[in-house]
């Protein structure tokens, strides 16, 4: 597998070369040197750090440095992919040429331009620009997206809604991911944004860390600003258990999951491990349920619904907290139709998409049947947020980080 990768690259560099050669002809001698080199050595750096990822030990590089050096390595070679799509465009045509030309030449008839079939210097000018526009746009992606946070509002209208819930504001995070954050400042604008908003109660629908507790750790004091009136409810998503880690012992990983659970109570957050809260004003109730992660197909099953559910049977609206959106269709609505809204996130939107007013694309929706935004199944209800942080890529393009106002109000 590494050595398939590894020569793919070559192959890539090899077609990508050709036409560095091309337009750098004009160049002084220096400069062509300079910059073949600098191009040779990046495929190197490339081959150098698959090779390690896949063949020093667990710890060599934590888990972050690695997927840093996999999204830098897959945002290069994909871009170079374009410009290779478009030198073929050439060669295809010299295969064309060359084939016509040996048709021409048995029948004793000459080329009468007598060229030679060559590379054209605008193809292979605009093969660098296939190259440049995908690898400027994930640079766009990584130094204005990561934290260019969106608030998004909704209005949810539920006809068993209690008079004295109507018009109570509820503000979502989901999947910080604290431990892929590179810029403090920007947490702090998108928690700025979130509390100048002044909800009623907040919600956090999971994946505060990627796999280690004390990735949050420097932003505990951000954090622990989230507060609210009727309280800040938290959840657990699949991140937050530490699956996707190598541990040295079991116990390893299950301090791990206790000291994250301690640091959404040291943050004053509610969190909800298969457990519901009731929520009273004026007499009036509501609950808030909250599961650990439940996903439908690969993804952990944790939560247990029927354990979190118990108690609330007879409160007139039930909201939950629930990380994935799968557990909606597989769960949710075949089995607890009292359940008037769920929260979840999970999906990030794929971190990539295009989204112009009511139109919305996205990988994401390949996926998930609901993967963003507002969805709705008779009288039930489920909101996807797209997450605040992010995974993998260092930041976004076409679907921004997220932080969502949901307003209840009685039909």
């Amino acid at each position: 597998m590494i050595i398939g990768f590894s020569v793919l690259f070559i192959i890539i560099d090899l077609y990508i070369y050709q036409t560095i050669k091309v337009t750098i002809q004009g160049l002084s001698s220096p400069w062509r040197k300079g910059l073949i080199i600098g191009f040779w050595t990046l495929t190197a750096i490339s081959i150098v750090s698959v090779l390690l990822i896949n063949t020093m030990s667990a710890d060599f590089f934590s888990r972050d440095v690695k997927r840093m050096l996999v999204a830098g390595i897959v945002m290069l070679y994909f871009s170079k992919v374009f410009g290779v799509l478009t030198l073929l465009i050439d060669d295809i045509y010299k295969a064309g040429q060359w084939v016509i030309n040996q048709f021409v030449a048995q029948n004793n008839i000459e080329n009468p331009s007598g060229n030679e079939i060559t590379r054209s210097e605008f193809l292979s000018k605009t093969s660098l620009i296939a190259v440049a526009v995908p690898l400027t746009t994930f640079g766009i992606g990584i130094a204005s997206g990561a934290h260019n946070y969106r608030l998004r509002r909704k209005t949810i209208h539920l006809s068993n809604l209690p008079s004295s819930f109507d018009g109570v504001r509820i503000g979502q995070l989901s999947d910080i991911h604290s431990g892929s954050f590179f810029s403090r400042t920007g947490v702090k604008k998108g928690i700025d944004l979130l509390l100048g908003e002044k909800p009623d109660m907040v919600f956090f629908t999971g994946d505060l860390v990627n796999d280690v507790a004390g990735e949050v750790a420097e932003y505990k004091d951000l954090f622990s600003k989230v507060k609210a009136p009727l309280g800040v409810f938290s959840t657990l998503g699949n991140h937050d258990y530490g699956d996707y880690k190598s541990w040295n012992n079991i116990n390893a990983k299950k301090k791990n999951l206790a000291d994250l659970i301690q640091i959404h109570k040291e943050l004053g957050w509610d969190i909800l491990l298969n457990e519901n809260r009731t929520l009273k004003i004026n007499g009036d109730e509501m609950a808030i349920i909250g599961i650990e992660n439940w996903g439908a197909g690969r993804f952990s099953k944790y939560g247990d619904l029927e354990k979190a559910y118990l108690g609330t049977e007879d409160k007139p609206v039930k909201l939950l907290l629930s990380h994935d959106p799968s557990h909606w269709d597989a769960q949710v609505r075949t089995q607890y139709k009292d359940i008037d809204v769920m929260f979840a996130g999970h999906t990030h939107g794929f971190q990539f998409g295009v989204e112009i007013g009511n139109f919305k694309w996205s990988p994401s929706q390949y996926i998930y049947k609901q993967w963003a935004d507002l969805y709705q199944e008779n009288n039930q209800y489920l909101y996807v947020n797209r997450g605040f942080g992010f995974l993998g890529y260092p930041g976004r393009i076409g679907i921004m980080p997220e932080i969502t106002i949901i307003e209840l109000k009685q039909a």
